[in-house]
């Protein structure tokens, strides 16, 4: 049986709107499992990212709880949440948010410098390694000016996992990419995932998508779908976009 790593429950978040509340989310009930490759689809403003920033802990949530282990997220202090963000969760965005003064190296480097139980010799030999895997490895001393959208995001991801994170939050990673540097990010993930990395991703791509081997799908605030998939292959790549395209057509899309 998979073990739960993150659990919420009733989980609302609202906003004051011409006198009265705007409902984002609405009384989310879900799990998120380790080791998984989750997935949230829905149609622009049904509260995709604002469910992804709740349960990160990036934005508060109006109401309802967020259980990581014996913690509410909904109820932690800031600095206790500013240190779980930190040490526990991996951010990736569809804006890479790179330190335009850094390098490729040192916009890694520099998170992992923070964890002040890893040497800073030690976060430079995990950098390395990282830069090598993303294939990054010789820009490592260029600005994120001087490279490509791909690579930026790729240096993200680096920067994303050098704390060695329990889970990956990534919203639209590949929505500013090409078609080329989307398969490149989504094949690290990918990549990532069977290493044993969990992750929920937001994205409004089928292509995306079909990376996850489950899919939830939020309509005005409210999970109205919940789509298991097997552990993805590239050859079976048509048949799960055709999959993916029957179910949220059956779901309105």
């Amino acid at each position: 049986m998979k073990k739960a790593i993150l659990t919420a429950k009733e989980l609302c978040k609202s906003f004051a709107h011409n006198g009265g509340q705007l409902h984002i989310i609405s009384n989310v009930d879900m799990e998120l499992f380790e080791g998984d490759f989750t997935v949230v689809m829905g149609a622009s403003g049904s509260g995709k990212s604002t469910l992804l920033y709740a349960l990160s802990g990036m934005d508060r949530a109006t109401s309802g709880s967020i259980m990581y282990g014996d913690m509410d997220i909904a109820k932690l202090k800031e600095k206790k949440l500013a240190e779980l963000r930190h040490t526990d969760f991996g951010f990736v965005f569809q804006q890479m948010h790179l330190v335009s003064n850094l390098t490729i190296f040192e916009n890694v480097a520099v998170t992992g410098y923070l964890n002040k139980s890893v040497s800073a010799k030690e976060t430079d030999k995990r950098v390395d390694e990282l830069l090598e895997k993303m294939n990054i490895s010789h820009i490592k001393t260029h600005l994120p000016s001087q490279v490509s959208g791909g690579e930026q995001q790729r240096c993200a991801i680096a920067r994303a996992v050098i704390n060695k994170p329990k889970l990956i939050f990534a919203d639209e990673p590949t929505g500013a990419l090409n078609r080329k540097n989307t398969g490149d990010v989504l094949d690290l993930l990918t990549e990532l995932n069977r290493s044993g990395q969990s992750i929920l991703m937001v994205t409004h791509d089928v292509r995306a998508a079909a990376r996850a081997n489950r899919i939830l799908y939020l309509s005005d605030g409210k999970i109205l779908g919940d789509l298991p998939l097997p552990p993805y292959k590239e050859e079976d790549i048509k048949s799960r976009e055709a999959q993916i395209n029957a179910w949220l057509t059956s779901l309105e899309w």
